[in-house]
């Protein structure tokens, strides 16, 4: 049986066999307890073992990180703390753990530590609340759009088409790297490679679900996106995953509606269904924070975050309205903002976003239109000439959790736009051809999976809401 399943039961002497980890273990050679965790939920089920039905070899095997399998009776505990405990009359070692050896020992490490220790970091209470929360949510992920009627689409890893046209993306090739064959001009001669062209790991799957969306109507991808930026911050990955629904028939409005109403269903279902590694995260967090000034602790806990975007409607305005706001702020006018905001066409960063919704409205906030010189070539213009139908989601310390636009349908329109911001329409050839081909209104929006990770379980680094994290320098397991 799974520990969740047996903590639910009731201690009336009932024969159970258990396989899973040594957490801890205490007392003596007449009698000791064994903290056993199979990672089916944070909490550990104790075992309670006579040392005269054990051999002594056998007892000193049993150590933290050790694989056993235990059989014995489930009955009422004596002990506080847990309602059930396990009276062992056999316990098999599957595989010992060196005692000396072994670096999760039960005390606090740090999440700089457990990094470097990637490999046996799920072993932690931490790290095996964080990638149950991460199952979760990939799970009401893919529940929210298939009750929904989307179909989900597999888009390419790799590609030859550069979805946001900031040319940092990894280069795919078969070549003899000591002998990569050069064309008369002297440049590398593609046409030699394995595709015959220039290929890269995708950094978006979004042209390829438009096309889909413009016959099928709802789609969505969710699957590895690939960044070659050379960002070491706490906020950046190289390899990360992505949820990118597509809308036919959908505008703007529609989208916000859509990728409000993801969000919070998305939390909803972690705290319906996850309460348990929840509170324990929520009670890491303030644990955390005791030690803190004032100022520098969350205003708000880990659940009553998550109840905060539930329970509000996301406040929605302008960018214009944002600029108007940011630039007569208090922090723009003392100078506390490290990018002051000067006015139009101003770049938003982090600390602009969490104040509008931290400090101005208190609640999620969704910013529309945008100008188009700080936004990507496939937006749908607005008549004014100077802004796109895009929009930006924001969350508390996560700032931009969202960005997504209805899409340009006018063939002549984007045509115009790409040529303006120097997008090969040579290469995007099979792009332009659907809105020769009965295009229309559609939108969509992407979700960078591990921000919401990281709000879901108030993780304050993307390294650890992943399980191995690609990072410049680091590749390692």
């Amino acid at each position: 049986m799974k520990i969740k399943e047996i903590l639910k039961a009731k201690g009336e002497n009932q024969e159970v066999k258990i396989k899973g980890w040594v957490r801890t273990k205490r007392g003596s050679k007449h009698v000791f307890f064994i903290a056993l965790n199979d990672g089916s939920t944070i909490s550990n089920i104790q075992i309670v073992a006579e040392g005269e039905n054990f051999s002594e070899e056998l007892i000193k095997q049993i150590t933290t990180g050790s694989c056993i399998a235990a059989e014995g009776n489930l009955v009422e505990s004596k002990g506080s703390g847990q309602a059930v405990e396990i009276l062992a009359n056999k316990i098999e070692i599957l595989g010992s753990a060196d005692a000396d050896e072994y670096p999760l020992q039960p005390k606090k490490h740090s999440l700089e530590f457990l990094r470097e220790k990637a490999h046996l970091r799920f072993r932690t209470n931490t790290f095996s609340a964080v990638f149950r929360l991460r199952h979760a949510l990939t799970f009401a992920v893919h529940k929210f759009f298939n009750d929904k009627g989307f179909f989900n689409l597999h888009t390419p890893i790799i590609t030859g088409a550069d979805a946001e046209g900031a040319g940092e993306m990894f280069g795919v090739t078969n070549f003899d790297l000591s002998n990569i064959p050069k064309n008369e001009n002297g440049e590398v001669d593609y046409s030699k490679d394995f595709f015959g062209s220039k290929t890269n790991l995708t950094v978006s799957g979004q042209l390829e679900a438009e096309l889909a969306a413009l016959a099928l109507g709802q789609v969505y991808t969710f699957g590895p996106t690939f960044r070659a930026e050379n960002s070491n911050t706490s906020r950046h990955l190289s390899e990360f995953w992505m949820i990118e629904p597509e809308v036919a028939f959908a505008d703007l409005d529609d989208n916000m509606n859509l990728a409000e109403e993801f969000l919070k269903f998305c939390i909803q279902y972690c705290i319906d269904n996850n309460a348990d590694d929840l509170r324990f995260l929520d009670n890491r967090l303030e644990d955390q924070e005791k030690n803190l000034k004032k100022e520098e602790r969350s205003e708000m806990g880990l659940l009553e975050r998550l109840q905060f975007v539930i329970e509000n409607n996301f406040h929605r305005l302008t960018y214009r309205e944002a600029i108007d706001i940011l630039r007569n702020s208090k922090p723009n006018k003392k100078k506390k903002f490290q990018y002051i905001i000067e006015g139009f066409g101003s770049d938003l960063q982090s600390e602009h976003e969490r104040y509008l919704v931290e400090k101005k409205f208190k609640k999620p906030v969704i910013i529309t239109d945008y100008p188009k010189g700080i936004k990507a070539f496939y937006m749908k213009q607005n008549k004014d000439g100077e802004t796109v139908r895009a929009m930006d989601i924001l969350f508390p310390l996560i700032g931009e959790i969202i960005g997504g636009s209805q899409r340009e349908e006018n063939l002549e329109l984007l045509e115009k736009r790409m040529d303006e911001m120097d997008v090969d329409k040579k290469e995007l050839w099979w792009y332009l051809e659907t809105r020769k081909f009965g295009t229309c209104v559609h939108s969509g929006f992407g979700l960078g999976f591990e921000r919401l990770v990281m709000f879901v379980t108030g993780m304050k680094n993307i390294r650890d809401v992943i399980p191995f994290p690609r990072t410049p320098q680091n590749a390692e397991f």
